[in-house]
């Protein structure tokens, strides 16, 4: 996986660097999925800063979200509550939600094309 000490995985450095990062099956199948679709509609409650994805099946939500916070941490996702998935209806997440959507950071296409050429599936 590209990164450094010096960008945290931000990929600031260029990708001239490597250092090794450690993804959970739930982060992994998150990964996966934003390589098939682009965006998923995420939420997080007013008061809190976990992010909470209904949308796959696999996993629970609150290991969904957990996985979430780590691939923001670790520069594979973004996640943008001021960009909601237009014609995507967030009833399911409730009105004290903010709403928004994930999408793969430069590092997190990466990080799934690594996860393909070595045959991983979620």
């Amino acid at each position: 996986m590209m990164g450094c000490e010096n960008c945290g995985g931000c990929g600031s450095c260029g990708g001239g660097c490597r250092r090794e990062i450690v993804l959970t099956p739930p982060e992994a199948a998150l990964l996966l999925r934003l390589g098939e679709v682009a965006f998923l509609p995420v939420a997080r409650r007013n008061n809190s800063g976990t992010p909470v994805c209904l949308e796959e099946a696999d996993y629970s939500s609150a290991e969904y979200g957990e996985a979430l916070a780590w691939l923001e941490l670790k520069g594979l996702v973004s996640l943008d509550y001021d960009l909601p998935l237009s014609n995507f209806d967030y009833a399911a997440y409730g009105e004290n939600f903010l709403h928004g959507s994930a999408a793969l950071t430069a590092a997190g296409q990466e990080a799934v094309e690594i996860l393909e050429l070595q045959g991983i599936e979620m």
